[in-house]
């Protein structure tokens, strides 16, 4: 007896409301790693109110910098051309969602919170996302490589900025940087392009504006 088995191809209406409801997620869910953090190997350290203080301004920069790496994917896999280049989307999308839950963590740990602009985050980082899919996934891809250089240098400057003992945090920002280099490398070897003068300029003025604001709301 043969068994036919459907397979139904999601709409742009069911692409629309799974994006709705990632969204909703990552603003103001709860993310789950698929990995267990890189700081449970080390004990938490000593830090007096003003290390604290600092290190979980530090996180929630980070932690809304996951935000918007997932917006970026989500608004690039709604609009990719190709099947294949959605799906590498989709599954860098899953690894920062690990990145996001262990900033959360790190945030509680530190008795702190996220930042509570974060809506407005998303909202600005999907639509570019999704402009820059318009443009081509060349463009796109290109789009995702700048952004994980940019992260990559971002996470440099937060490492050496972290109090010396707190290993807990620079464990996670050392494999976040990690993952980001990785995916740079892949969306270079899908066709990225480099993105002309002065997108990433524009890109990296965006991201200064969030760190400095993320840093203390």
């Amino acid at each position: 007896m043969d068994i036919v088995m459907n397979v139904r191809t999601l709409t742009p209406l069911d692409r629309l409301l799974a994006g709705i409801e990632h969204a909703l997620e990552t603003v103001a869910g709860t993310p789950e790693a698929h990995r267990p953090t890189p700081a449970h190997h080390f004990a938490d350290a000593e830090l007096d109110d003003k290390e604290r203080r600092h290190v979980a301004g530090l996180m929630r920069v980070n932690h809304t910098g996951e935000v918007c790496a997932q917006a970026l994917y989500d608004g690039q896999a709604a609009l990719a051309r190709k099947e294949e280049n959605r799906a590498h989307l989709t599954d860098a999308a899953a690894e920062e969602t690990d990145h996001l839950a262990w900033c959360a963590e790190r945030l509680h740990e530190l008795e702190s919170q996220p930042s509570l602009l974060n809506p407005l985050w998303y909202a600005g980082s999907y639509a570019i996302g999704a402009l820059a899919a318009l443009a081509g996934d060349k463009v796109s891809l290109g789009f995702v490589v700048e952004t994980e250089k940019q992260v990559e240098a971002h996470l440099a400057e937060h490492m050496h900025r972290l109090p010396a003992q707190d290993e807990r945090s620079r464990a996670v920002l050392k494999q976040m940087q990690e993952d980001e280099v990785r995916h740079a490398q892949n969306a270079r070897e899908r066709g990225g392009i480099a993105l002309p003068f002065p997108i990433p300029q524009l890109m990296h003025a965006t991201s200064l504006v969030m760190k400095t604001v993320a840093y203390r709301v």
